[in-house]
């Protein structure tokens, strides 16, 4: 399984997803050109590691923005993340927004009650 990380741009995020550790990181901006093709690894990824997921797994999100085709994708890594945790495995979101950005609140809020994991919101200060 190994690592996946692939160097964010101004249309793409920064991903990473290290399974040996349990980690996956998502930062920045997700309105990629094809959302599908660009989730297409690391939903691959998470259905191998679900396989033999570590007993705590931790799940970083930081973005900026998203789209609504990136909307989806990302719903469907929560819903990877969601089969691992019912399973009997720990899993934990961190949903990362700034201070007065209410649409990215609001999104993780959507997500948290969607999805059937813990979910931590975490306001970060304003960047320049």
């Amino acid at each position: 399984m190994g690592k996946i990380s692939i160097e964010g741009t101004s249309k793409t995020p920064t991903v990473l997803f290290d399974s040996e550790a349990g980690l996956m990181e998502l930062k920045g901006r997700s309105i990629p050109e094809n959302s599908i093709e660009f989730y297409k690894p690391i939903v691959e990824s998470l259905d191998d590691y679900s396989k033999g997921p570590k007993s705590s797994t931790k799940v970083e999100i930081q973005l900026e923005y998203f789209n609504t085709s990136s909307s989806k994708c990302i719903l469907d890594l929560f819903k990877k993340l969601e089969a691992i945790h019912k399973a009997g495995n720990e899993v934990s979101i961190n949903w990362y927004y700034e201070e007065d950005d209410e649409d990215m609140l609001e999104a993780g809020e959507d997500y948290q009650a969607i999805i059937k994991v813990p979910f931590t919101m975490i306001e970060v200060e304003e960047e320049d």
